[in-house]
Protein backbone atom coordinates (compact mmCIF):
# COMPACT_ATOMS: atom_id res chain seq x y z
CA UNK A 1 0.00 0.00 0.00
CA UNK A 2 2.57 2.39 0.97
CA UNK A 3 4.44 1.74 -2.75
CA UNK A 4 1.16 3.02 -4.39
CA UNK A 5 0.48 6.47 -1.99
CA UNK A 6 4.42 6.89 -3.20
CA UNK A 7 3.33 6.48 -6.95
CA UNK A 8 0.40 8.81 -6.56
CA UNK A 9 2.29 10.91 -4.75
CA UNK A 10 5.40 10.93 -7.59
CA UNK A 11 2.64 10.98 -10.91
CA UNK A 12 -0.44 12.93 -9.37
CA UNK A 13 0.89 16.29 -9.36
CA UNK A 14 2.37 15.87 -12.84
CA UNK A 15 -0.54 14.28 -14.14
CA UNK A 16 -2.47 17.37 -12.85
CA UNK A 17 0.34 20.36 -14.22
CA UNK A 18 0.12 18.51 -17.86
CA UNK A 19 -3.51 18.30 -18.01
CA UNK A 20 -3.65 22.10 -16.71
CA UNK A 21 -1.02 22.94 -19.09
CA UNK A 22 -2.62 21.74 -22.31
CA UNK A 23 -6.21 22.65 -21.50
CA UNK A 24 -5.43 26.64 -20.06
CA UNK A 25 -1.85 27.17 -21.62
CA UNK A 26 -2.82 30.98 -21.59
CA UNK A 27 -3.13 31.04 -17.76
CA UNK A 28 0.81 29.22 -17.95
CA UNK A 29 2.13 31.91 -20.23
CA UNK A 30 0.41 34.63 -18.30
CA UNK A 31 2.18 33.28 -15.48
CA UNK A 32 5.68 32.38 -16.79
CA UNK A 33 6.06 34.12 -19.76
CA UNK A 34 6.71 32.96 -23.00
CA UNK A 35 9.24 30.51 -22.12
CA UNK A 36 7.88 27.00 -21.51
CA UNK A 37 11.55 26.20 -19.50
CA UNK A 38 10.34 27.34 -15.88
CA UNK A 39 7.50 25.26 -16.07
CA UNK A 40 9.03 22.13 -17.40
CA UNK A 41 11.21 22.17 -15.15
CA UNK A 42 8.97 22.98 -12.20
CA UNK A 43 7.31 19.86 -13.65
CA UNK A 44 10.18 17.57 -13.44
CA UNK A 45 11.51 18.98 -10.18
CA UNK A 46 8.45 20.17 -8.21
CA UNK A 47 5.18 19.93 -9.15
CA UNK A 48 3.41 20.27 -6.49
CA UNK A 49 5.16 23.75 -6.20
CA UNK A 50 4.11 24.86 -9.58
CA UNK A 51 0.78 23.67 -9.29
CA UNK A 52 0.28 25.94 -6.28
CA UNK A 53 2.15 28.91 -7.60
CA UNK A 54 -0.11 28.57 -10.93
CA UNK A 55 -3.11 27.92 -9.06
CA UNK A 56 -2.35 30.93 -6.45
CA UNK A 57 -0.84 33.65 -9.04
CA UNK A 58 -2.83 36.67 -9.83
CA UNK A 59 -2.27 39.27 -12.83
CA UNK A 60 -3.08 41.95 -10.64
CA UNK A 61 -1.58 41.00 -7.41
CA UNK A 62 0.64 38.25 -8.62
CA UNK A 63 1.53 36.47 -4.88
CA UNK A 64 -0.23 37.33 -1.18
CA UNK A 65 0.73 36.10 1.40
CA UNK A 66 -1.39 33.47 1.76
CA UNK A 67 -0.44 32.41 -1.31
CA UNK A 68 3.15 32.81 -0.49
CA UNK A 69 2.35 30.31 2.72
CA UNK A 70 0.68 27.50 0.66
CA UNK A 71 3.70 27.62 -1.95
CA UNK A 72 6.08 27.08 0.93
CA UNK A 73 4.16 24.40 2.02
CA UNK A 74 3.97 22.68 -1.35
CA UNK A 75 7.56 22.95 -1.85
CA UNK A 76 8.18 21.48 1.82
CA UNK A 77 5.60 18.45 0.45
CA UNK A 78 8.19 18.28 -2.76
CA UNK A 79 10.93 17.94 -1.29
CA UNK A 80 9.60 15.90 1.52
CA UNK A 81 9.26 13.45 -1.53
CA UNK A 82 12.89 12.91 -2.56
CA UNK A 83 14.01 12.83 0.95
CA UNK A 84 11.31 10.65 2.30
CA UNK A 85 13.31 7.75 0.88
CA UNK A 86 16.83 8.15 3.30
CA UNK A 87 14.95 8.62 6.88
CA UNK A 88 11.82 5.99 5.86
CA UNK A 89 14.93 3.22 5.13
CA UNK A 90 17.58 4.47 7.42
CA UNK A 91 16.85 1.89 10.34
CA UNK A 92 16.83 -1.23 7.69
CA UNK A 93 20.02 -0.46 6.24
CA UNK A 94 23.10 -0.79 8.89
CA UNK A 95 25.77 0.98 6.69
CA UNK A 96 23.58 4.33 7.53
CA UNK A 97 25.36 6.07 10.77
CA UNK A 98 23.43 7.69 13.53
Amino acid sequence: MNCVIALFGLILPRAFVAFWWFTDPTRWTAVFGSSPLVPALGFLFLPWTTLIYVLFWSSTTGLDLVGWIFVGLAFLGDIGTYGGGFFGNRDKVSSYYR
